[in-house]
């Protein structure tokens, strides 16, 4: 399992934007490209394609994470292809982390081959994010993976499970395994009971 990388910018190509039918000459393209470009400050930014839902994806994820801020909207203009006023791409920050999101139509949707990778100190804030994600039509699946309302995936894991399975002693390390492939939400106690070989109370 891998952590997130951080500081990462945002900057939709042309290439994008050629797909949804605005090219160099369009009002659309002029007003992302002149109005809300800065100069990029993270070589690779995660991408998010929505179907009309990404300014509301976009404010959900950062009223779930601390560190968290909305960036930039941009709407379509008289131009199109997108209806006048509506969103066609947003740019948001969690924890540090820049994310573009594009309201890019229904043809592409997203898997759990991808997921994003949280880590977490504490029970507490495992709880927190876990309860918060699931919100509203989302779901809890094995060892740690969950999919939120739109369908995106995350891991939401503590960081002591990570130290634990990379333990010398082979048969601590396999207990822990064999405890995690049990859990939806991870349990960082009945982890640590495993690694310690108690019986859970």
């Amino acid at each position: 399992m891998i952590e997130r990388k951080k500081r990462i910018k945002p900057i939709l190509s042309l290439t994008s934007l050629d797909k949804l039918g605005a090219g160099k000459d369009s009002a659309a393209y002029w007003k992302i490209n002149v109005k809300r470009y800065n100069p990029p400050m993270q070589k690779i930014t995660p991408f998010l394609w929505f179907n009309g839902q990404a300014e509301e994806a976009m404010h959900f994820y950062v009223s779930v994470f601390k560190n968290s801020k909305v960036i930039s909207v941009s709407r379509y203009g008289e131009a199109g292809p997108g209806p006048k006023g509506s969103v066609m791409s947003a740019t948001f920050q969690l924890e540090g982390q820049t994310f573009y999101a594009l309201n890019g139509g229904p043809q592409f949707t997203f898997t759990p081959a991808i997921s994003l990778f949280v880590s977490c100190e504490t029970q507490q804030e495992v709880d927190e994010l876990w309860n918060k994600l699931t919100a509203g039509g989302g779901s809890g699946q094995r060892c740690g993976w969950l999919q939120d309302k739109y369908g995106l995936s995350w891991q939401i894991i503590p960081t002591v499970l990570g130290k634990m399975l990379q333990d010398k002693d082979a048969e601590k390390s396999k207990r822990v395994m064999q405890a995690m492939l049990q859990m939806d939400k991870i349990d960082i106690k009945r982890l640590q009971d495993a690694y310690e070989r108690r019986h859970p109370h």
